[in-house]
């Protein structure tokens, strides 16, 4: 992957497995070592846009305390490298939410960490707001919609909405992945970090293993999801580029428990694309 990176320009997310976070929050050594193993390395050659610091921790796990002094020595690990690089200005550091952490999304101004996430990330976010940093959210529209298939239209989880959906205050919604946006942005303004950015650490459909799941929907969403990315904000934040990770790459045989973990990819194991698909 680093081959490939430093060939193509392209731009990675490098994760701090979430096991290893109690370590590196309480040892700044281990910080600083884990940044000369994983990021030294591969620099300047490879463009490392982000450090997310764990994947989806609730406020309830165990290494959710460890989280923020985890990221703050990472940081500190980046500014100790020589000024000639200044690596904490080219790397954000920063960590991948869950939308399970809102405890309200709808309508996406009412969207607010619930009360029992407030210790966790209200912290965390003012940290990136000090830092400049964006905050890094997986939204996932195929989820939501499983989960309310009476009320929510297929159409407007796919983007194939022919109007407004959601009118909300003077924001018209026309598909589901802005109006999750828009939530984390109201969720961020009632912490106090009304502009830390919101960049889409992961999002996708699957192809098969469950409802909806299908290749004809997964290419749909891919691909008006790219589309739409690519020419405009939310409504929200209309001219805020929509930073936005497609997950995922490959099907994952191993991945679980449901079975459309294991077919989000936009390839299968063996390399063969599911359906085309077309970067703007």
């Amino acid at each position: 992957m680093a081959a490939y990176a430093r060939l193509s320009n392209l731009e990675l997310i490098l994760g701090v497995a979430n096991q290893d976070i109690p370590v590196l929050a309480s040892d700044f050594s281990a910080a600083a070592n884990w940044v000369q193993q994983n990021v030294i390395p591969y620099t300047p050659g490879v463009y490392i846009r982000y450090i997310a610091v764990g994947n989806e921790i609730e406020p309830t796990d165990p290494i959710a305390p460890f989280v923020l002094p985890a990221m703050q020595n990472i940081y500190n690990a980046l500014e100790s490298i020589p000024p000639s690089q200044a690596l904490q200005y080219q790397i954000n550091v920063s960590t991948a939410i869950a939308s399970s952490l809102l405890g309200s999304s709808f309508p996406p101004s009412a969207g607010a960490f619930s009360e029992s996430a407030n210790s966790y990330i209200v912290p965390i976010v003012k940290f990136l707001a000090e830092k400049r940093a964006p905050l890094l959210a997986n939204i996932y529209p195929y989820f939501a919609y499983i989960g309310d298939t009476v009320n929510i239209d297929i159409n407007y989880a796919l983007f194939t909405s022919p109007g407004v959906v959601v009118q909300d205050g003077p924001f018209g919604y026309q598909n589901m992945f802005d109006g999750m946006l828009d939530a984390c942005y109201s969720a961020l303004e009632k912490a106090g970090a009304p502009d830390v950015e919101v960049v889409v650490s992961e999002t996708g459909w699957p192809s098969a293993g469950g409802i909806a799941a299908t290749v004809e929907y997964a290419s749909a969403y891919n691909q008006n999801l790219i589309s739409h990315v690519e020419t405009s904000g939310s409504p929200k934040r209309a001219a805020w580029p929509i930073q936005t990770y497609l997950f995922a790459m490959f099907d994952e045989n191993l991945k679980g428990p449901a079975e459309t973990e294991r077919h989000f990819g936009l390839f299968t194991p063996n390399k063969l694309p599911k359906y085309p698909i077309t970067f703007l």
